[in-house]
């Protein structure tokens, strides 16, 4: 059976033509010629224009980024540097770097750590230069290992399993990353698989109630109280708010959420347990 094909719409391909050949017609050559010159003075002026507002846009962009940069510390800005190209590292496992694998760190940025615009946009130019730079990844493990202490070692952490769960599908290539960068970081295991439960959890649905605030600190649900109570005082040390705060005031927040986390299920543990 032969397919039924639409016909095409009529073009205008012989309008210039026609137009061309009715203006020459008319007033002769010198009237086409200042018509058509006309034309492309305002075609070259229209493409200037535009060309000027893009320069000027992206000029008062990289001022404001570059005015956030130093508005920040050194600290601050070799975390981000070094948390963004280990996110796209971890995203390069499978050999390339998916639109929607950036999207999902830029939206993680976003969403989780409230970056407005014009932080997007350095955020953006790091994963640029990330993924020009090539670095692997036990390089810029090793380099943030010499950099930062066990808190913000931690913190880097948490923040690779949201962005892992915050895409659709896990990758169990990006899972063992995850799990590399936790041993490589000397983050022991106890306290690794707590992060990682709790956002896998997340991701399912569940769990919730008692099960839920045992895997906050790390615990089984048949963990005692003595359990309890020094795994508490380890988080509570660990997340503590003010050992990050050279951070910057994303992630001193990120500290705070945990620390309100931590003490919540440690409060409804210790009243279960009738401490």
């Amino acid at each position: 059976m032969r397919e039924y094909r639409y016909h095409s719409q009529p073009g205008c391909g012989g309008c210039l033509l026609m137009a061309a050949l009715l203006l020459l017609i008319t007033g002769g050559l010198p009237l086409l010629i200042n018509v058509l010159g006309t034309i492309i003075v305002i075609g070259l002026g229209l493409m200037l224009f535009i060309i000027l507002a893009f320069r000027v846009l992206s000029w008062f962009i990289r001022r404001k980024v570059s005015e956030y940069e130093r508005s920040q510390t050194e600290a601050h800005n070799r975390f981000v540097f070094l948390l963004v190209n280990i996110l796209v590292n971890i995203a390069a496992i499978d050999g390339e770097v998916s639109r929607s694998e950036l999207n999902a760190i830029y939206e993680f940025f976003r969403q989780h750590l409230r970056y407005n615009q014009g932080q997007i946009y350095w955020v953006k130019e790091l994963a640029k230069e990330a993924m020009a730079a090539k670095v692997g990844l036990d390089e810029l493990l090793t380099e943030f290992k010499d950099s930062f202490g066990p808190e913000p070692r931690q913190i880097l952490l948490e923040l690779v399993y949201q962005v892992i769960y915050s895409k659709t599908g896990v990758s169990q290539v990006e899972l063992t990353a995850a799990e590399r960068i936790a041993a490589f970081l000397e983050i022991n295991q106890y306290q690794a698989q707590a992060i990682h439960g709790k956002y896998r959890s997340q991701a399912r649905s569940g769990p919730v109630g008692e099960e839920r605030h045992y895997q906050v600190l790390g615990l089984s649900a048949d963990a005692t109280f003595a359990e309890i109570k020094a795994a508490y005082r380890k988080l509570s040390m660990e997340y503590h708010p003010d050992k990050v705060a050279h951070l910057g005031e994303e992630f001193h927040k990120v500290a705070e959420e945990k620390m309100k986390e931590i003490n919540g299920a440690y409060q409804f543990l210790k009243k279960k347990f009738g401490e």
